[in-house]
């Protein structure tokens, strides 16, 4: 999942880049310099990327329940132990 949002990052970021330099040197030097060939043209990388964001934010690790009891409890010490044993610990 978060390997998905790097790529998707990048590739948002990539993008934006691209047509940010395109647009400048359009500008700078005057010309209408052809993007339509390039791998960035029409593609939407913009929506991958809220799409994955949004799955990200709503990710749910059933541990994370498991701590926050733990935590609230008095004795969290001993119950994180439960949750997370140590190495030497048989986990049998």
């Amino acid at each position: 999942m978060v390997a998905r949002l790097v790529i998707a990052t990048r590739n948002d970021g990539y993008t934006q880049g691209y047509a940010e330099c395109s647009q400048l040197v359009n500008s700078a030097l005057k010309v209408d310099w052809d993007t339509s060939r390039s791998a960035t043209h029409g593609v939407n990388t913009g929506a991958a990327l809220a799409s994955l964001k949004s799955e990200f934010n709503n990710l749910q690790l059933p541990v994370m329940d498991l701590i926050n009891v733990a935590l609230q409890s008095e004795d969290h010490v001993t119950q994180l132990k439960e949750i997370f044993p140590d190495e030497d610990e048989n986990l049998a």
